[in-house]
């Protein structure tokens, strides 16, 4: 397989910083789309649109028939507003890559341009450019869309950055990599009443106060200890003055875990928990989850082992720190739930405190763009080839 000149990862890292300059939230990512096809076309790679929204499908064929594999990046950004400074800083007020979507686009096109140039290969590669994955379920949009009949693959592979890890080091994880994950909206109701006269309304503070408590309660006692699970509130509303009892309280928040039989359990004492907060406080209770729920990443050990021998090949380290998963979810998961697949980690490099993944001074770092494109071409031809 050929290798990246400077000139083409001086390239691609223009192409990251355009990215980067111009970001797109979930299922608005038309700017970028357009710039995926255009770049991709230009390498002599037919792309197939507007799968599952704005997902793009790019196909490379080899030399002769063979099996099919799948490249995936995500394309969306968040809403952040930067405090990079940087000279690429998104123009886009409010929204931003803050978890690195820029860099896997640019690593799947660095990829792509190394697939294209030899097609010394027998199979063909999609290169599956996914949208809305920081909400809505972008993998699943394209799957319902067709994307499993229209690209047939034997299997998937990706990869996600990942700050204070070395820069460029590989992990692949023996099983889970990140979570599953299931997103609640709950709204306590009652009549309202003078902060002086409890007596004449239910309390939607004070439900969703034991909520909360009881929320946590739920984890440590249902949930065997062996068994790895998160719940977290992160926004609590309701009220707008300290002598009134609002009507209503209005509560968001997640569950994690790395087994779906374990989401299950805590949606099921979630809805326990909150009927009973409902129940002390007199007040009437809606619960809404995010459907369905979004499963876990876990490496298949075939697929894990191919990238394992793509980092090998590449001359990439893998890296020997902590090897634990993270509670963080990624809808890589629906790809999972229909074909096998492995998913690495490649180092950004150190980062502080708010540059981490999902926060305002994050950035990319343009040195593992080429690592991350040699391993995503190297495993995908290992696969066609059948060599770990």
């Amino acid at each position: 397989m050929n290798t990246l000149s400077q000139a083409d990862i001086n390239t691609l890292i223009s192409y990251r910083h355009a990215l980067h300059a111009h970001p797109e939230l979930s299922l608005e990512e038309v700017w970028t789309a357009g710039f995926i096809r255009d770049r991709l076309e230009a390498l002599g790679i037919p792309v197939h649109e507007k799968i599952g929204g704005n997902g793009l499908v790019g196909v490379i064929e080899g030399s002769a028939p063979g099996p099919a594999v799948a490249l995936r990046a995500d394309m969306d950004a968040l809403a952040i507003s930067e405090t990079t400074g940087l000279s690429y800083a998104s123009k886009n007020p409010g929204k931003m890559h803050a978890c690195g979507h820029d860099g896997h686009v640019a690593i799947l096109i660095g990829a792509a341009t190394l697939l294209a140039r030899t097609r010394n290969f027998a199979g063909t590669v999609h290169l599956v450019f996914q949208p809305a994955e920081e909400r809505f379920g972008g993998a699943r949009l394209m799957i319902e869309d067709g994307l499993l009949e229209r690209f047939p693959f034997e299997r998937i592979l990706g990869l996600h950055n990942w700050p204070d890890m070395p820069a460029g080091e590989v992990l692949l994880h023996e099983g889970p990599v990140m979570a599953g994950t299931s997103e609640f909206d709950i709204t306590f109701r009652a009549d309202g009443a003078h902060a002086a006269m409890p007596h004449l309304s239910g309390d939607p503070l004070l439900a969703g106060g034991h909520f909360l408590t009881g929320l946590q309660q739920a984890v440590a006692r249902a949930v065997d200890p062996y068994e790895a699970a998160v719940a977290t509130v992160g926004s609590f509303h309701g009220g707008h003055a300290q002598n009134i009892i609002p009507q209503s309280a209005d509560l968001k928040g997640t569950l994690r875990a790395f087994r779906m039989e374990t989401l299950t359990l805590l949606r099921e004492r979630t809805r326990a928990v909150a009927a009973a907060a409902a129940s002390i406080a007199s007040c009437t209770v809606d619960l809404a989850f995010d459907d369905p729920i979004c499963p876990p990443v876990a490496n298949t050990p075939l697929e894990r082992d191919l990238m394992r021998a793509a980092v090998r090949q590449a001359g990439l380290a893998a890296y020997r720190g902590d090897p634990r998963p993270t509670m963080a979810g990624d809808d890589f998961g629906f790809f999972l739930l229909h074909r096998p697949g492995a998913y690495a980690w490649i180092g950004n490099g150190p980062a502080v405190l708010d540059g981490r993944l999902h926060q305002p001074a994050y950035d990319f770092n343009d040195a593992i763009i080429a690592p991350g494109a040699t391993l995503l071409a190297r495993t995908a031809l290992g696969a066609l080839a059948g060599r770990t």
